[in-house]
């Protein structure tokens, strides 16, 4: 069987035995909390736990590095309607040690995508386009530094409030020990 069809088969077990009801919640975060985390797979149930977190305490934003690489991106999107329509006071970016974003080369993923079917003239043209490929799948160099600059793009968005608290956290991630780099209750 399929990997889609094993998830299948175990969601209708999960929905024919009401497995569901133990998470039931509204769409309000009950501590009213929106989380931007990396999308690392280590993370799935460590920083939850890590932070105290259970289904319907937070908004949890994940993607690639925990990063706002964009000011009118989706992830910043995202952090605008928690805050404007979902009640979230305060947000916390957590990223973590070892980060598959540390470092990335953006080189060495155009050559996986040419070598997975991608062509040359794709990519061609999407730098005629105006494109910058390198530095949209560039990564980090320091993940404190990315942390930082993250919270400070949230913190001077033209739309987000200045009284939302804008936290800066990296997480271990085997222990799941939390380390604060900017405390949003610190305003600098």
């Amino acid at each position: 069987m399929s990997l889609l069809g094993d998830l299948l088969v175990h969601n209708r077990t999960f929905v024919d035995n009401r497995e569901y009801e133990k998470f039931e919640t509204d769409k309000f975060p009950d501590k009213n909390l929106a989380v931007l985390a990396c999308m690392d797979a280590r993370l799935v149930e460590l920083l939850p736990q890590a932070m105290g977190l259970k289904n319907g305490d937070a908004k949890l934003i994940k993607n690639a590095g925990a990063l706002v690489t964009h000011p009118w991106g989706s992830v910043m999107r995202s952090l605008l309607v928690a805050v404007y329509e979902l009640r979230a006071e305060e947000i916390c970016v957590v990223a973590h040690h070892d980060c598959g974003m540390r470092a990335i080369d953006p080189a060495r993923i155009l050559e996986n995508a040419r070598e997975r079917g991608v062509s040359e003239d794709t990519i061609v043209t999407l730098r005629a386009a105006g494109i910058d490929l390198d530095s949209w799948l560039k990564g980090f160099d320091n993940v404190q530094d990315s942390v930082r600059h993250t919270v400070a793009t949230i913190r001077s968005h033209p739309l987000m409030p200045k009284d939302i608290p804008v936290h800066g956290l990296v997480i271990h991630p085997t222990t799941g020990q939390l380390d604060v780099l900017v405390d949003g209750y610190q305003r600098a």
